[in-house]
């Protein structure tokens, strides 16, 4: 199919016209992904009597913060899951490189093996592991801890990211590596020197990646934890009552979850676009 040149599109629009109509697209989609965070925002400066009636005025209160700090319980859930999130980042990380840079360089029985067995791990949807991993933990006593959490995010980021890392690494030329063997650097050596500093916008971003992933998963926390090791993602559902939901308390709790995932992003964007751009 042809390419649209810019000049075609719409002719009969003077190029000033083009250009208005663009910017009133580019805004409407994003003030479309703006507003219900602008929503929660707002919803969590209101007061309780005010939430169901932003027309009445513009009172704004903290207070809605205040009291979700002064919970213990919540405070926990923000520590387990900022733990839960960078200790599965850093254990994802540690295998999925010497994972992808296997599948991308190797081609014997073991790199064929470890392959198919992601690739059909990776093909069942992970939603179905819940289950046989509840009942896995309770067996070995590892049911509501950060072993029991960690072991199933791991092994998802695993099956996952590895398919990444081999394209990352398919993309990087391998003669550095053989010229570092032919000076003396053993495989592994050439792996730490060439192929790691190489591939570091690719593995900056699965990390940054692997921990947003981390921090907003809610399944598996929902279901292998109890009330050890509680995490933000499943405490937010304890505002739903059976006298209600208190919108400004999880709105404001929200806001708090956004934070870290925010700044993540923020500076973590140029190192998740120039790694996939490899």
């Amino acid at each position: 199919m042809a390419m649209v040149r810019r000049s075609e599109f719409l002719p009969w629009l003077p190029p000033i016209g083009r250009k208005t109509l663009f910017a009133l697209v580019v805004a409407f989609i994003c003030f479309a992904f703006a507003f219900p965070v602008l929503w929660l925002i707002l919803t969590s400066l209101r007061p309780e009597s005010g939430v169901y009636y932003v027309h009445r005025g513009t009172e704004f209160t903290l207070l809605s913060f205040a009291e979700v700090l002064s919970d213990e319980r919540i405070v926990a859930a923000f520590l387990n899951s900022a733990l839960i999130s960078t200790l599965a980042t850093v254990f994802s990380l540690l295998v999925t490189v010497s994972s992808g840079y296997m599948l991308s360089r190797f081609t014997g029985p073991a790199s064929r093996i470890w392959f198919g067995t992601i690739y059909v791990f990776r093909c069942v949807p992970y939603i179905s592991w819940v289950l046989p991993l509840y009942f896995v933990t309770q067996s070995w006593g590892i049911y509501d801890t950060y072993t029991g959490l960690l072991l199933p995010h791991v092994a998802v980021h695993i099956c996952f990211f590895s398919w990444l890392m081999k394209g990352f690494f398919d993309g990087i030329d391998p003669s550095m590596e053989y010229a570092a063997m032919i000076d003396g650097c053993t495989r592994w050596g050439a792996f730490i020197r060439v192929a790691v500093p190489s591939a570091l916008p690719a593995i900056s971003a699965l990390a940054v990646l692997c921990w947003l992933f981390t921090w907003n998963e809610f399944l598996f926390a929902l279901i292998l934890t109890g009330n050890r090791v509680p995490m933000i993602t499943v405490v937010m559902a304890q505002f739903v009552t059976e006298m209600g939901l208190r919108w400004n308390l999880m709105a404001a709790t929200a806001v708090m979850a956004l934070v870290p995932a925010f700044l993540i992003a923020l500076f973590g964007q140029k190192y998740v676009i120039r790694g996939l751009r490899i």
